[in-house]
């Protein structure tokens, strides 16, 4: 990722990305020059002057506050330390391809016999910039072309175009980032986009044709988002046998609707973790800003992760992973290799000569234990990319009378729960997404719940 510099009289380089002294590349010295050396790691320092170089479109305010904490280091070690740090932060930005940094003793009438010099030198990103990308969502694949202008204006923003093809969805879209100068995870999105979506598990076809805008800010140990979005959604029929239920819901409606989502996450990997929580709340308030689409979202996802350790604590572990998910007051599909296991894709609960048709509230939760696959080698390689996988699911998913309380609502989401275990290999793709392989034992089947007695395959992103 680059190469940090630390110069003395006679120069000797430090590479890494910890700033740790590399003993290959340093040269026997004499006994003076390594009291120099201890004066520079025992006593205190002054960091004089922090230079960028490199700059072409990048405004140098937009980068003051990324590297301003080195002036406040007082040895040497401290010097290499917050120049290491700073150097991630301007990486972070996503408008450097590289990041070196070089510390040189101050030079010159006025410099500190103690004073350093840091310099940053970077390499800005083109002003366009072309991807061409798989990607795997739940349970479908789709290949993903961009276009992305980085840093457009000089202090952090960006355009991007994306056009997505899928197997059950195709869309493309413009969105534009702004973040607030001195705090990154402080940022502001525009979006405007094209959706067009098949569902074959309720014979709809769906296209989404919307504007969104989204406030993005950390608040303590919590992430939050705040956004509006505003959506013409066109529903239409997949096939001329589909249900009268589903032709009921189709044709246009307008949506207007105000959301909120708080998020903390403390796991290692959002996509196999070892260790960690997760918890996400999200509410979605449609219809009091305009459309004909009214309803109140609430939405829960829990997530925890203990690892157990069995003989070496680097190679061996299993994790024990507990998951719930919780939403009402507005329609929900459930079921399938990302959800309750051994049920048909979105095929639990209410449905019509043959299309499913969601409910109102659902709830789900899942038991995981990962473990390492069996006689496998001490020695890292394509093993550690697979694990055993043993889980325990359940769920309900009903619609509800609103006449009725919570009480009658939490009763009728406790009966003819549906329920499923079994076993099987994970695969691991990188930090993107995961594959499973289970053999599924689904339990509580009730009557037009589809099922998936046997082996069953699921790819995606988010799992329960």
């Amino acid at each position: 990722m680059g190469t940090v510099h630390a110069r003395s009289m006679d120069s000797y380089p430090m590479h890494g990305r910890d700033l740790g002294v590399n003993p290959d590349d340093l040269e026997v010295m004499e006994a003076v020059q390594e009291t120099k050396q201890e004066v520079l790691e025992n006593k205190n320092v002054v960091v004089e002057h922090v230079n960028i170089e490199g700059l072409g479109r990048t405004k140098e305010d937009y980068l003051g506050y990324e590297i301003s904490d080195v002036f406040t280091a007082r040895n040497l070690v401290e010097v290499m330390r917050k120049s290491h740090e700073a150097r991630q932060r301007l990486l972070r930005l996503g408008i450097f391809k590289e990041v070196e940094v070089v510390i040189d003793i101050s030079e010159g009438a006025d410099a500190l016999p103690n004073g350093l010099d840091v310099t940053f030198e970077v390499t800005e990103l083109k002003r366009l910039t072309g991807s061409y990308n798989t990607m795997v969502g739940n349970n479908e694949g789709s290949m993903v072309l961009g276009i992305k202008l980085p840093n457009m204006l000089g202090r952090g923003e960006k355009l991007t175009f994306q056009f997505s093809y899928g197997t059950k969805e195709t869309s493309y879209g413009l969105s534009f980032f702004k973040p607030q100068l001195g705090f990154y995870e402080r940022n502001f999105a525009l979006n405007l986009y094209k959706v067009t979506g098949q569902f074959p598990w309720s014979s709809l076809k769906e296209t989404d044709r919307g504007v969104s805008t989204e406030l993005n800010f950390p608040l303590w140990m919590t992430d939050h988002t705040l956004k509006w979005e505003g959506v013409w959604r066109e529903l239409g029929c997949l096939a001329r046998s589909a249900s009268f239920a589903v032709r009921e819901e189709s044709g246009h409606t307008l949506k207007s609707a105000l959301s909120h989502t708080m998020v903390i996450d403390t796991r290692n990997s959002a996509i196999l973790p070892r260790r960690g929580a997760l918890l996400r709340i999200s509410q979605e308030l449609a219809g009091y800003t305009g459309g004909d689409a009214s309803f109140l979202k609430e939405d829960v996802e829990l997530q925890l992760n203990k690892p157990f350790i069995w003989g070496s604590p680097e190679h061996v572990y299993s994790i024990l992973q507990i998951a719930l998910w919780m939403c009402f007051y507005v329609r929900f599909y459930l079921g399938g290799p990302t959800s309750v296991r051994g049920f048909g894709m979105y095929s639990i609960g209410p449905q019509s000569e043959g299309d499913y048709l969601g409910g109102e509230a659902y709830w789900a939760s899942g038991l995981h234990l990962y473990t390492p696959l069996p006689f496998r080698s001490n020695k890292r390689g394509l093993a550690d990319l697979f694990r055993t996988h043993f889980f325990l699911n359940a769920g309900n998913l009903c619609n509800l009378n609103y006449g009725e309380g919570p009480h009658a609502h939490l009763q009728k989401l406790a009966e003819c729960i549906r329920w499923s275990y079994g076993a099987g290999i994970i695969l691991r793709l990188g930090n993107i997404a995961r594959l499973e392989l289970n053999y599924c034992f689904p339990m509580g089947v009730q009557s037009g719940d589809r099922i998936c007695d046997g082996v069953q395959f699921g790819a995606g992103i988010r799992f329960l």
